[in-house]
This record gives C-alpha cells, structure tokens and sequence, in this order.
C-alpha cells in the first residue's frame, strides 16, 4: 500500500519539491530496508523522496495527511 501526500498530492509540486509517500512495509522490514527503497526511488524519480509509515506520523500532521493522502 503506497500513498502520495503532500505538494504532489495537492497539485502544488514545484521543480524544487520532494515526493512524499505513506507506505505499509511488510511484516519483518527493516530501516536499511527502507533506506534503500528511498535511494531506489530517488535514483529512478530524480527528486527527494521521503517515505514515512502510518505508524511514524507525527501526530500533529496524521489527520490532515491521512485526509489528502492519494493511493499509487
């Protein structure tokens, strides 16, 4: 399950502007796990990809990235 959140997913994205996705790892993933999906992504996208999980919202933020977050 990979969602886009953020400028991409409101249609503001700029040159400049990162991509931001919501992704549900599977069960036993590790971080080198996920920092080499966000080098693979990078490398393919040519742009600054952050990948954060449901789980490691900052609370303040979960509501309204929940609410704009588009599924890939």
């Amino acid at each position: 399950n990979v969602r886009v959140f953020g400028s991409f997913a409101r249609g503001e994205a700029e040159a400049h502007s990162d991509i931001d996705l919501l992704v549900e790892f599977e069960e036993g993933r590790s971080l080198l796990d996920h920092d080499a999906l966000v080098l693979e992504l990078e490398g393919l996208l040519g742009r600054k990809v952050d990948i954060v999980t449901e789980r490691g919202l900052y609370w303040l933020l979960r509501r309204r990235i929940l609410r704009e977050a588009r599924a890939l």
